[in-house]
Parts: C-alpha cells; sequence; structure tokens
C-alpha cells in the first residue's frame, strides 16, 4: 500500500487536536491532516452543555459546544483539513499512520511528526471489581450525560454516584435538574477529587450529602439495579465491617478516575509515565520516540479545558519547528516528584529555553498553608505559599529564563509540597 506523504497528522479533534492542529497551521505548517473517529469534531465538550468552560482562555463563561465552536470556526477559517469519521488503526516508530474509513477505507500516511491528542476514557466497573449482580442501570457518569444531553434519554429516576470527579459532580446536578432524585455521592477518599466550585455548585447547592471516605461494597438487582450497599472504610480504604448501609435506588453512575487512551502511544513504543499513564515527554511535548508529540488529556488528565488548548497550542507550535528545522535544543534535564507532588508534567525540560515553561501537577493529598518549592541541587529556585493545595486541582508554575538560568546540566529540578518555606 502507498504511503501518502503529509507534514503533520493530529489524532484527534476534541480541543487538544484543534488548539495543537491551529498553532501548527499558525507557524507554517501547511501538508497538516487532523483525524477524528467521531462525526463531528469538538471532542467530549459536544455533550458538555453546562457553563464553566473559556474564563481562563476567553475571559468569558461559555458551554462546552459553545467552546468548541470556536475552535472549530478558527480551524475552517484556516483551511485545516479534519477528516471525521477516521479510525487510526495503528502508528509506528517511522510515524507511519494506519487508519480506516468509510469514505476511503484502509490507507497510510508517512508524517514527518505526529501529535497524540486522543483524550481520555472513562474507569469502568470491571477496573473496580465491586461484588454484586450486573444488573441494567450502572453507568459511567460520561456515558449518562451523553445519553442525556446527546441523545435524550433519561439514565434513571433514583440516583447514587460513586465517586466525585468533575463529571459526576455535574451529573448529578444535572439529573436533578432534570427532575431525578439524587440520594448520594460516595467519594472513598477523605476529600473530593473534583474542583470545589463544583462541589459548592452541584451538590451543596442542591443538598445532596456527600459521603467521604465511604465506597459502594454491593451492587443488588436482577434486571434493573435494585440499591446498592455503602461501607465506611478505614485509612487503608478497606471496608470497615459493621458499617455497612443500603441505598435503594435504580441508577449507580461511576465517577471513578480517567484513563488516558494510550492504545496508540503503546504502537509507537512511546514511553509511558506510571503516575499519569500517559507518555513521557519534554517541554517541546515530544515523547520519547522523535517527532511524536502528546497534549491534552493523552498526555494527563487536566481539571480544566483552558489549560488543554493552552498545552495543545504550545505543542503545535513546537511539533511545527520541528518539521521546519527551527527546533532548537538545549541541556535537557529531569524533573523529579518531590514530596507531595504527584505526575508533574513535563518530565524533562530543556533549561536553555528563553521562553520559560509551564509545569503542572497534581498534589497527593490536600495541604493548607503549605510551600510549593522548587530545588536544583542545593539552590532553591522559590519556595512559595499557598492557603490550599488539593487533588482536585491542577498547579502550574511558571518557569521564567531566570529561574531556568540557575539549574546547571547535570541537577535535578525537584517540584515539592513542604509546611515550611525553604531557603
Amino acid at each position: 500500500m502507498t504511503e501518502i506523504p503529509v507534514d503533520i497528522i493530529i489524532i484527534g479533534a476534541g480541543p487538544a487536536g484543534l488548539a495543537a492542529a491551529i498553532a501548527a497551521k499558525k507557524a507554517g505548517i501547511d501538508s497538516l491532516i487532523v483525524f477524528e473517529r467521531d462525526n463531528i469534531p469538538g471532542g467530549i465538550l459536544n455533550q458538555c452543555i453546562h457553563t464553566g468552560f473559556g474564563l481562563h482562555r476567553f475571559k468569558v463563561e461559555l458551554t462546552g459546544p459553545e467552546y468548541a465552536h470556536r475552535d472549530v470556526v478558527e480551524a475552517e477559517k484556516l483551511g485545516i483539513d479534519i477528516r471525521l469519521g477516521v479510525t487510526v488503526l495503528d502508528l509506528n516508530q517511522d510515524k507511519i499512520v494506519t487508519c480506516i474509513s468509510h469514505e476511503k477505507g484502509l490507507e497510510k500516511y508517512k508524517a514527518k511528526a505526529v501529535i497524540l491528542a486522543m483524550g481520555c476514557r472513562e474507569r469502568p466497573r470491571g477496573a473496580l471489581a465491586i461484588p454484586g449482580t450486573r444488573p441494567a442501570g450502572v453507568y459511567a457518569a460520561g456515558t449518562a450525560q451523553k445519553f442525556l444531553n446527546m441523545e435524550g434519554y433519561m439514565p434513571g429516576n433514583n440516583i447514587v454516584i460513586l465517586g466525585s470527579g468533575d463529571i459526576g459532580l455535574i451529573m448529578a446536578r444535572r439529573m436533578v435538574l432534570q427532575g431525578a432524585n439524587v440520594l448520594a455521592c460516595v467519594e472513598i477518599m477523605p476529600y473530593s477529587s473534583g474542583l470545589n466550585r463544583n462541589i459548592v455548585q452541584c451538590l451543596e447547592d442542591f443538598d445532596i450529602p456527600l459521603y467521604l471516605e465511604h465506597t459502594v461494597v454491593d451492587i443488588k438487582g436482577k434486571n434493573r439495579l435494585e440499591s446498592v450497599t455503602v461501607s465506611k472504610v478505614d485509612s487503608s480504604r478497606t471496608p470497615i465491617p459493621g458499617s455497612e448501609f443500603e441505598i435503594p435506588c435504580d441508577t449507580l453512575l461511576l465517577s471513578v478516575g480517567l484513563i488516558p487512551e494510550n492504545e496508540l502511544t503503546d504502537c509507537a513504543n512511546a514511553q509511558i509515565s506510571r503516575i499519569t499513564s500517559g507518555p513521557i515527554v519534554n517541554s517541546h511535548f515530544e515523547t520519547s520516540v522523535d517527532g511524536i508529540f502528546a497534549c491534552g488529556n493523552v498526555l494527563h488528565v487536566h481539571d480544566l479545558v483552558d489549560y488543554v488548548s493552552s498545552e495543545s497550542a504550545a505543542a503545535g507550535e513546537k511539533a511545527a519547528e520541528y518539521v521546519l528545522g527551527k527546533r532548537d535544543t538545549s541541556t535537557l534535564i529531569d524533573v523529579v516528584d518531590g514530596k507531595g507532588v504527584r505526575g508533574c508534567v513535563p518530565q524533562k525540560i530543556f533549561i536553555d529555553d528563553k521562553q520559560g515553561i509551564d509545569l503542572m501537577f497534581r498534589p497527593d493529598n490536600v495541604y493548607k498553608n503549605h510551600y510549593l518549592t522548587l530545588t536544583a541541587g542545593d539552590k532553591v529556585l522559590m519556595s512559595q505559599k499557598k492557603m490550599i493545595l488539593a487533588p482536585g486541582e491542577m498547579v502550574n508554575v511558571r518557569l521564567n529564563e531566570d529561574k531556568l538560568s540557575q539549574i546547571a546540566e547535570g541537577e535535578e529540578l525537584v517540584v515539592s509540597i513542604t509546611p515550611e518555606k525553604v531557603g
């Protein structure tokens, strides 16, 4: 089969893929194709009809479809080739992309650079190993969101939500507004994994109880879900015998984490982080495979789409520089997760970058009045007090040229959360 040459292929036309494509096009790449397996661009935003998007990027509150529409319009104005209904089957280290579509059948493309922007998927019930029967009425929260917002189907009437991720919190409010009775939100951790604003607006404003340090230990029902058994858990997240109570319900929504879509990343043999479950990248958003870049939720799960767009635009620019031979590579050092820090991205940085670098991570717990501390060797680059740091909200740290210039070749940059100011 003949391989069709192209400068950049972007896999996924969600907010990450669109932002990367727009940036690459503006950087001077004309031979550019975006592959999207769905029949419309925009990704998960199309089913997110609630507001809260775009406050950082556009300085206005938008719904998900409104946010996506702005990038779709921009891509159309730039003449970007977005091919819908195309499923990418394989990607190898030589940047050969194999895809299939109803319109053109099986095709192969040879790209100079590839940008992975496939997003993430929800963790299913099977990954949780919850005992019990397998009745109808157990859904991932995002699946229920699609049923309700895009297809017009009501998932159920008496709802329990397991997990307090943002999708689950938003669906709690959405189900109440649609007339359902949301009985409880059950979270195994001692804190919510969602944004604080969603806890307030989606649970507290509707008097929906949040059971922290609890989990579902049994599912009952033959044809349709009849009830769930909830138990308190100890510090090791093990159910405590005798603490169980039953909640009659007909629907259980699972909001228990998101997983980057890694299949194509694996195909390309790109190194994957065991912390983020996405590819390991440098500050150009390039994976361990030369010329393959990654951005958005396939890289690490974000809390705000605004951050997805800014990160992906940077990835698009760097991919364009790679193709055009303008890439400036300098001394590369490792970024290390210190105490309290989980999944800092990028994992490697070019210390001679004069434009500065943004680091993003999630705290591993809730920390109040602690210090965000960056060290390299025996040097303290920053130790800044933060009122609160929580797993539900990503932390963004800007490294300007001055901070980067203090790091020497062979050193590691350690990002930590410390109880006291360092230095």
